[in-house]
């Protein structure tokens, strides 16, 4: 375990203030506010009027006409695929960079996921790669925006478009985020997004899918409204559905949160360029790149790349522990594609060589979107941990060696 790299001091007094990164407060007055008034108005479900003044209020700034919100970001991936009429029998194709809900919501319908291939830069799905994995049976793919980073929309479209395939955005990750000008989650059939505790947008749970397209919208309300219809009595139920509501609280929780993103967006993109300068400038540790097409970055995640033949082999997860150790909160990255896991093994999928994405799970890790809030002196202080590990090779290297020896 690595406390702190003791042979440079240069820091004393750093790791406290440190620890302190990203210290926006959880919800404030306009939480309070929100969730008084539906307190006080006696409608605390998922028809509070709070509900839809969310939905519509998200939905038009991602350039959609409706908005359905849902108890998670795994449930609204499930309706949209069920919306889509897409089941047993059908493929879909995701990436293996992404968190498992992605590749498992595809199981839950009855379909087969699969695994193509990542950009190296994006560590979005490449679409270089892509039409190799279409087969007849092929029916949608589920592109993430990672990170933040809008996928290649242009390409994705024009390949759904000319193999008749179903294309649904995960924009999990991507609050606010546009390709090209225009807003994620308006390129495909649906937009999924999550509001779980971990993202730029949270009410601790909740989802939502935007769409353009009536019908779906209907049928995706319906999925998550035990079957009902919008314009139907509340005893009928057309189709077979469940409860995925989302309640009031967590509604004026989220329209509380949706006003101030713009200013966050803003905060992070400042945040981002300094520490890529920083970043860039030890040689050691790459910042993510991003293109003029991806304006604006939602930057859930700042992912590094190490370069470990520089650092001599040191391992990821022992530079990942120094700089967690030198005060630096949010440090997490995937162990391994997400096919590895053991869910994938038990179900039907498929896999097409991914080396991008093991190598990208072999050299980089990232920051989470909490630390791209920090004040100026806060980033600043992370720019000199990166640069203390840099200096710190040899210290980390006998930290790595001697793990290993004990290991055995």
């Amino acid at each position: 375990m690595i406390s702190g790299i003791g042979t440079d001091h240069g820091m004393d007094g750093k790791s406290a203030s440190l620890a302190l990164l990203g210290g926006e407060p959880v919800f404030d007055d306009a939480e309070r506010e929100g969730l008084k008034q539906v307190l006080e108005s006696g409608v605390w479900g998922g028809y509070s009027p709070a509900v839809k003044v969310f939905e519509s209020a998200f939905a038009e700034a991602h350039d959609c006409r409706y908005g359905i919100s849902l108890a998670n970001g795994t449930l609204s991936l499930e309706a949209a695929l069920l919306a889509c009429d897409i089941g047993p029998g059908d493929e879909v194709i995701v990436p293996p960079i992404t968190f498992a809900a992605t590749a498992t919501a595809v199981l839950r319908v009855g379909a087969v996921p699969v695994f193509s291939d990542i950009e190296g830069t994006s560590f979005n799905l490449d679409p270089l790669h892509l039409e190799e994995a279409i087969t007849p049976r092929t029916k949608a793919i589920i592109p993430v925006h990672f990170a933040g980073y809008p996928a290649n929309m242009d390409e994705l479209l024009r390949i759904s478009q000319q193999h008749g395939l179903i294309l649904i955005e995960d924009c999990a990750h991507a609050h606010g985020a546009a390709w090209k000008g225009r807003k994620v989650g308006s390129f495909g059939a649906f937009g999924s997004f999550s509001f779980q505790q971990s993202k730029n947008m949270t009410a601790g749970e909740g989802g939502i899918l935007v769409t353009n397209n009536a019908h779906l919208a209907e049928k995706a309300w319906s999925i998550g409204n035990q079957g009902r219809l919008p314009t139907g009595a509340w005893y009928e139920h057309d189709s077979l559905g469940s409860n995925f509501r989302i309640t009031g609280f967590q509604a004026a929780i989220l329209s509380a949160q949706f006003a101030r993103l713009p200013d966050h967006l803003a905060r992070r993109r400042e945040n981002v360029e300094r520490l890529s300068a920083g970043l860039a400038r030890s040689g050691f540790f790459f910042p993510p790149q991003v293109g003029p097409e991806a304006q604006p970055h939602a930057f859930h995640l700042f992912v590094v790349q190490a370069d470990l033949h520089a650092f001599q082999g040191i391992p990821k997860s022992v530079l990942m522990q120094a700089i967690a150790a030198e005060g630096v909160p949010g440090i997490s990255a995937y162990p391994r594609p997400v096919y590895h896991n053991k869910v994938f093994a038990t179900f039907p999928c498929r896999k097409l060589p991914c080396p991008v994405a093991e190598t990208m799970c072999q050299e980089c890790f990232w920051l989470s979107h909490e630390v791209l809030l920090a004040d100026s002196s806060g980033v600043e202080d992370v720019i000199r941990v990166f640069d203390k590990v840099s200096r710190n090779r040899r210290h980390l290297l006998e930290c790595a060696t001697e793990g290993e020896m004990a290991a055995n």
